[in-house]
């Protein structure tokens, strides 16, 4: 961060540049990302005391500490112009006129042991002073832009001195001019009021405990009649207001919430009183790049980009397991040895709590990230016990298991009486295959390879990290299979794939939590919209939820495979490839995920646009942030599409029935 003196701050505003900096002095931090009709101060979050003024105030850092307004400062720090006070309100308190702003009496004690001297007013005085030429300078460069802007004077207050008179969020309107700004006030309490923090129940109210009587608004009215200035009390229910200690998960939440409210208020407000009548939302937040979070995305990248699944579960004796367990019949136990992990779990941890998460400015983004991390501590775990009696438990916590509704929609896919269609034969092997996908890749602009190989469970699965579309060696499939996975793996594993390439962040390259869940949704879906899925698919997906539940029933392999071939009539080879497909590492749970997924990324499809989805490896929980961040312009709109997204084609009936019954 720059260290300005109060003219170079000046001449930066005058100009239009976007800078963020410290005043010489330390008194204060300004921070201007995007010119934009919405200020945000935090006047009392600073708790700095000048050395000097140390020996004569009479009370110590927690006494003074209990009546400043900790955190205000990052509550408001992902928007884009903040203003936020570094000094305490102790040595001049800026929401107080310039001849009231030293203290003699505060809450009841007596603050200095001597009055100050001349010398040390001067300076306090000064300080602020300069504190309000620079925002009103900052507020005339808005109005000569906008029009007018909006000013959310963000403070705390001790909640539990109050009672039951005390709310979460306070707004004080005695000096707004509520015939005027009346609309854009009671949206701001009805949003604060909707705010949800954990175990706290959230109220917001207007002019309950404290009235807006402070200086700052006073200041703004008498020399700016198109600013609105919003006071907004917060109750310290973020921390232990009587030790100071601070709830993390509350203040995290908090700045999220914040983020959205001041946003989405602040959009209103240029919509009905400036000269932007289509802002939104995306346009109030700031567009420039923030340092950090690219830092810590590509040293997450360095960490985690070998970190792929499949490539280390996949066993790698599969043809000499198949025939031994097939040549015996099944009376034979499989025994599946795995690729060696090239990874020191220990350091990897180490190195992925390390990343300064905490610095990225933007409250969603820094929860994301934190997602991922958490995501990728649990897929070490994982790839650790392969092959051992912890691999279950670590694929339960990273995947989940099938729900009582999982498995009744298997079942009632299965119990659909089969299509009157012509069999096609499993005639087309995968030299054929490995050239049409070749060919479908060139037609839609798909820069990747296409290879065969022996280590494969699947008919064909795409490398991420290699741009590749591989194929079994030894796989055959109906032309309506081989349909099915190019609009399957072409489109969308490697759109997606492709897609995450360009863009600026690279953690949508590695996956964002729940990605399987999303990518594998997104995949069947695409089979379904493209005109490519059928009945025998849906019960073969089906039959992977209730493989995965008989794996969690038994554990065992042949018991598996016969529940397979035997209850539910199976050929046994196919019935084999299943079953390893859920016993593989140990017993592996992520096949529930694809019926589970056709159903939620319907569901989003028809209600909401999903474009955003195919930046990368998202989820679905994370498409409102990706969204944004498009709109943003943080993130670059997907380049390549699936088909079905520029061109649905209709099913049958009856495959439009069954798949919106599953529940």
């Amino acid at each position: 961060m720059l260290t300005l003196s109060e003219q170079e701050i000046l001449r930066l505003i005058e100009s239009g540049e976007p800078f963020e900096a410290t005043l010489n002095d330390g008194s204060f931090r300004i921070k201007v990302e995007d010119y934009v009709p919405v200020i945000c101060t935090a006047v009392h979050d600073g708790s700095r005391l000048r050395s000097e003024l140390h020996g004569n105030c009479m009370l110590d850092e927690a006494e003074r500490y209990y009546e400043e307004d900790p955190y205000t400062g990052e509550m408001i720090d992902a928007m884009p112009i903040t203003l936020v006070g570094c000094d305490s309100r102790y040595e001049y308190d800026l929401n107080r006129p310039l001849s009231l702003c030293v203290y003699k009496h505060a809450w009841g004690k007596q603050v200095w042991r001597r009055k100050p001297g001349s010398t040390h007013l001067k300076r306090s005085h000064d300080k602020h002073r300069c504190f309000f030429r620079v925002l009103d300078a900052l507020i005339s460069k808005l109005q000569k832009q906008f029009r007018s802007c909006v000013l959310f004077d963000i403070h705390s207050y001790n909640h539990l001195r109050r009672g039951d008179n005390a709310v979460t969020f306070n707004l004080g309107t005695e000096q707004i001019d509520m015939e005027r700004w009346g609309p854009v006030v009671r949206q701001f309490r009805k949003a604060l009021a909707a705010v949800s923090l954990p175990n706290i129940e959230v109220t917001a109210a207007i002019d309950r405990v404290f009235l807006g009587k402070g200086y700052l608004i006073s200041h703004v009215n008498s020399r700016f009649e198109n600013t609105l200035v919003l006071p907004a009390e917060v109750a310290k229910v973020y921390m232990d207001e009587l030790s100071g200690e601070p709830y993390p998960l509350v203040i995290n939440q908090l700045k999220e919430e914040l983020k959205q409210v001041i946003s989405g208020t602040a959009a209103l407000f240029a919509r009905r009183h400036t000269r932007q009548h289509r802002m939104n939302r995306s346009d109030i937040l700031s567009s420039a790049e923030d340092p950090v979070l690219m830092r810590v995305d590509r040293e997450l990248f360095r960490i985690a980009r070998g970190v792929e699944t499949l490539q280390y579960i996949n066993p790698i004796n599969i043809r000499q397991e198949r025939k031994l367990f097939l040549a015996r019949n099944g009376n034979y136990q499989p025994d599946f040895r795995y690729r060696q992990l090239e990874i020191d779990p220990y350091l990897f941890r180490e190195q992925l709590y390390r990343l300064p998460v905490e610095d990225i400015r933007d409250p969603s983004v820094q929860q994301l990230y934190r997602s991922v991390i958490d995501g990728f501590a649990e897929k070490i775990d994982l790839l650790v016990s392969i092959g051992g009696g912890q691999f279950l438990y670590n694929s339960l916590r990273y995947y989940g298991e099938p729900s009582e509704q999982d498995i009744a929609n298997a079942r009632f896919l299965l119990y659909a009486p089969p299509e009157e269609e012509t069999t096609e034969p499993a005639s087309i092997p995968a030299d054929e295959m490995v050239a049409y996908f070749r060919q479908t890749a060139e037609d839609w602009g798909l820069d990747c390879k296409v290879e065969t190989s022996n280590r494969l469970v699947a008919a064909a699965m795409v490398n991420n990290s290699r741009k590749t579309l591989l194929v079994r060696r030894d796989a055959t499939v109906t032309q309506t299979e081989l349909n099915a996975l190019a609009h399957h793996e072409l489109g969308v594993h490697m759109v997606t794939t492709l897609n995450a390439r360009e863009q600026p962040l690279k953690v949508f390259s590695l996956g964002l939590p729940s990605n399987t869940h999303t990518q594998e949704g997104l995949a069947i879906l695409s089979e379904y919209l493209s005109g490519n899925i059928s009945l025998k698919r849906l019960q073969t997906l089906s039959l992977r939820v209730l493989a995965v539940h008989e794996m969690l029933r038994h554990g065992d392999f042949r018991r598996t495979w016969l529940y397979l071939h035997e209850e539910q009539g199976m050929a046994r080879e196919k019935a084999f490839s299943l079953a390893i497909r859920v016993h593989r590492g140990g017993g592996f749970t992520k096949d529930y995920l694809y019926l589970k997924g056709l159903r939620d990324a319907l569901h989003h499809y028809q209600q909401q646009d999903i474009t955003g989805l195919f930046i990368g490896k998202t989820g679905f929980e994370y498409l409102p942030i990706i969204d944004e961040l498009i709109e943003r312009g943080i993130l670059m709109r997907p380049r390549f599409l699936p088909g079905f997204m520029q061109q649905p084609r209709d099913s049958s009936a009856i495959l439009n029935y069954l798949i919106s019954a599953i529940r």
